[in-house]
C-alpha cells in the first residue's frame, strides 16, 4: 500500500467520524496526514514511517503501523461496522457531507436514501435546523444527478418509485390495465431503471404521448410511438410500453425478462411449432394463439407458470418442464425471526416493543441477538449486561402464554477464528448467530481459514451474512464459499440470507449451492428498529429468487425445533 492509498483510507475514517458526531479535534489528525500525503508523492507505508514518521499524530501512527503489518485498519473497520449502512448510501449524494448527514439521522431518524429523498419532498428536511427549503431542494438534485448519472438504487427505493409512477398512469384515460414489469419484478438486489407495460383501450401512441406528460416529466425519448423512455425531474428513468389489450400478456412476459428466460421459453414454443415474436405467440400458420393471462402463455408451450423470481435463465424452464422447481417459500410460512437489535446494543426499540410487533404480525417467536462484547462499537453486551437481558426476557416471557422471546446473539468470529465469549457465557444462549464483523482485508485463504475454524463451534448455529457485503458501497470480503457452504452442511449450521436492503447477503445465486450442499437457511430481517422487521418481505423474495423451499428455511420451524436444532451439537457434545 503506498501513500496515496493511505490518503484514500484516512479521508474515510474522517468522513465516518465525522459521520459519527466525534469533537472535530478526533478526525483533525486524520484529515491533515490525508491532505498531507494526497498531495505527495507516492511513497511505500513503510517509507512513510522511517523517514516522515515525525510528521504524524501518534493516532495516525498507529494506523500506518497496522498498515504496515496487517494491510488493514481495525479503526476503520470498527467505524464502518458502527455507522448504519443507509448512511453510506447518503453519501453517494453530492453535496451533502458526513455533518449534513449525521443532523439529518440524528434530527430526522433516517436511514436510507428513500427516506431522505421522501423527507426532502414533504417539508420535514426543510424543518431541520441550519437547513432550510434551500438546502432541501440541493439535496433533491443531488439524488436527481445520482439517477441521472444511471447509478443503481436499491429495491425497495426502485420499488416505491415504480408504484408512484404506476399509479399516475393507471390513472390515464384509455388505460385498461398496467403492471411493473423489469427487474423489480423479478425482484432484483438493485435497479437502474422502472420498466412498466400498459394495456390501451385507445391508440397505444396518444397514451404514451399522454403518459410523457406526468406530473414531474421532463423529457421524454421515442415521442409518436408505443414505447417511450421517460425522464422525471427527480433523475429516474422510466422505460413504458403502451399496446393493445390483446398484445399485453406476451408483452408483459417479455419486458419483465430476462432476456435469457425469454430466450428459453421461445426455444420451447418453437419446439411445438409455435413462434414468439415481440407482441404475440403466433401458430405455423401465422394465427395468434389468444392468451387470457400469463399462465396460459406457459401452458402453451407445456410449462406450469414461473413466478418472476425465477426467470433468469437459469434452467428454470428445464426444471419446470421436468417438475423439480420446488414449492417456492412464502412470508406466512414464517413462524418466528431470529436476528434482531435491541437497545440493549445498537437498535431502537425495546425487546418488548419487537417482541409486540411480531407478535401483532402473526409470529410466534422472536429472538434478540444483540451484539457480543467485542463488538464494543456497537454497544456489545458485556456479562452483567447479558444477565439483565436475560432477566428481562423472563419477564417477558411470563406475561405470555401464545409467544416466546429466544435469547440470542450475534457473536464476533475473531480474526483467529475463535467465536467471542468464553464456552460458560455462550452455554446461556437458545442459539448462536456468528458473523465476520472485522479485519475485511484478510486474503481468500486466511478468511476462508477464519470462518472454517469458528464453523467448528458447536454453539455455532447460523453464519451471519455470510460475505459482508454492503449493495452499491462494500464489495464483499475474499472467501471461498463452496467451502464454507460444505463444511456448514458438514457440520448441520445453517447459513444466513440477511434480509436488510443493503446486505441481502446470502446472494441468492448462492441459494441453490447451499441447497446441494445440504445447508439450511435463516432469513433475518436484521431490525435494529420496529419497522426493520418489515425487511422480512424482502428477503422472502431473494430466497424465492434462489429457489427455497419452506423446509429449507430454519425460521419455518417451531420455536422449540428451532432451539433444539441450534443447541444439539453442543448437547451432544456435552453427553459424549
Amino acid at each position: 500500500m503506498d501513500s496515496r492509498a493511505v490518503a484514500h483510507l484516512l479521508h474515510e475514517i474522517v468522513a465516518l467520524l465525522e459521520l459519527q458526531g466525534e469533537d472535530p479535534t478526533v478526525p483533525a489528525p486524520y484529515a491533515d496526514a490525508a491532505r498531507s500525503l494526497a498531495a505527495a508523492d507516492p511513497k511505500p507505508v513503510g517509507e512513510l514511517l522511517r523517514r516522515d514518521r515525525r510528521r504524524f499524530a501518534p493516532e495516525v501512527i498507529e494506523v500506518l503501523e497496522e498498515l504496515q503489518e496487517t494491510g488493514e485498519s481495525t479503526l476503520l473497520d470498527r467505524l464502518r461496522e458502527s455507522t448504519p449502512e443507509g448512511l453510506f448510501e447518503m453519501l453517494r449524494v453530492p453535496g451533502l457531507g458526513p455533518s449534513r448527514i449525521r443532523r439529518i439521522h440524528e434530527g430526522l431518524g433516517l436511514d436510507t436514501l428513500q427516506e431522505l429523498e421522501e423527507a426532502a419532498r414533504d417539508g420535514r428536511l426543510a424543518k431541520l435546523p441550519r437547513f432550510g427549503a434551500r438546502t432541501a431542494e440541493q439535496v433533491l438534485r443531488g439524488i436527481a444527478w445520482l439517477k441521472e448519472s444511471g447509478a443503481q438504487v436499491l429495491l425497495p427505493h426502485g420499488t416505491a418509485e415504480a408504484v408512484r409512477m404506476l399509479a399516475g398512469i393507471r390513472r390515464i384515460t384509455g388505460v385498461v390495465r398496467a403492471e411493473i414489469a423489469g427487474a423489480i419484478r423479478r425482484h432484483c438486489e438493485t435497479v437502474r431503471e422502472v420498466e412498466i407495460v400498459a394495456a390501451c383501450a385507445r391508440e397505444p401512441e396518444a397514451v404514451a404521448a399522454a403518459c410523457a406528460r406526468l406530473p414531474g416529466a421532463r423529457d421524454s425519448v421515442g415521442s409518436g410511438t408505443r414505447e417511450v423512455s421517460i425522464r422525471f425531474d427527480d433523475g429516474m428513468r422510466l422505460q413504458l410500453h403502451c399496446v393493445p389489450a390483446d398484445e399485453f400478456v406476451v408483452t408483459w412476459f417479455r419486458a419483465t425478462g430476462s432476456e435469457g428466460h425469454v430466450q428459453e421459453v421461445a426455444a420451447r414454443a418453437a419446439l411445438r411449432g409455435l413462434t414468439l415474436d415481440a407482441h404475440h405467440l403466433r401458430r405455423a400458420d401465422g394465427s395468434v394463439v389468444e392468451l387470457a393471462d400469463e399462465p396460459a402463455l406457459y401452458a402453451a408451450i407445456g410449462l406450469p407458470w414461473l413466478p418472476p423470481e425465477l426467470r433468469e435463465g437459469l434452467g428454470e424452464s428445464a426444471a419446470a418442464a421436468e417438475g423439480t422447481i420446488p414449492s417456492l417459500i412464502e412470508l406466512g410460512d414464517i413462524r418466528g425471526v431470529l436476528h434482531c437489535h435491541s437497545q440493549y446494543s445498537d437498535g431502537g426499540a425495546t425487546i418488548a416493543e419487537l417482541a409486540a410487533e411480531a407478535r401483532r404480525r402473526g409470529w410466534s417467536y422472536l429472538g434478540i441477538s444483540d451484539h457480543s462484547q467485542s463488538a464494543f462499537y456497537a454497544g456489545g453486551l458485556t456479562a452483567d449486561s447479558l444477565a439483565r437481558q436475560h432477566e428481562e426476557i423472563d419477564a417477558i416471557n411470563a406475561s405470555f402464554s401464545d409467544f416466546r422471546v429466544l435469547k440470542g446473539v450475534e457473536a464476533d468470529i475473531l480474526p483467529c477464528g475463535r467465536i467471542d465469549y468464553p464456552v460458560e457465557v455462550l452455554d446461556r444462549f437458545d442459539y448462536v448467530i456468528a458473523s465476520v464483523h472485522s479485519r475485511f482485508g484478510m486474503n481468500e485463504v486466511q478468511m476462508t481459514e477464519r470462518v472454517l475454524k469458528a464453523l467448528e463451534d458447536p454453539h455455532m448455529a447460523i453464519l451471519g451474512h455470510p460475505t459482508g457485503r454492503l449493495l452499491l458501497t462494500r464489495e464483499p470480503y475474499a472467501i471461498d464459499m463452496d467451502a464454507v457452504m460444505a463444511r456448514a452442511g458438514e457440520c448441520g449450521v445453517a447459513i444466513e440470507l440477511n434480509a436488510d436492503p443493503h446486505r441481502l447477503d446470502l446472494d441468492w445465486r448462492l441459494c441453490r449451492s447451499a441447497r446441494r450442499h445440504g445447508v439450511r437457511i435463516e432469513i433475518g430481517p436484521d431490525a435494529h428498529s420496529v419497522d426493520g422487521l418489515d425487511n422480512m418481505a424482502l428477503g422472502i423474495g431473494m430466497a424465492r429468487k434462489g429457489w427455497l423451499a419452506a423446509e429449507d428455511v430454519i425460521n419455518t420451524a417451531s420455536a422449540d425445533d428451532l432451539v433444539a436444532f441450534a443447541t444439539r451439537r453442543r448437547l451432544a457434545r456435552a453427553h459424549a
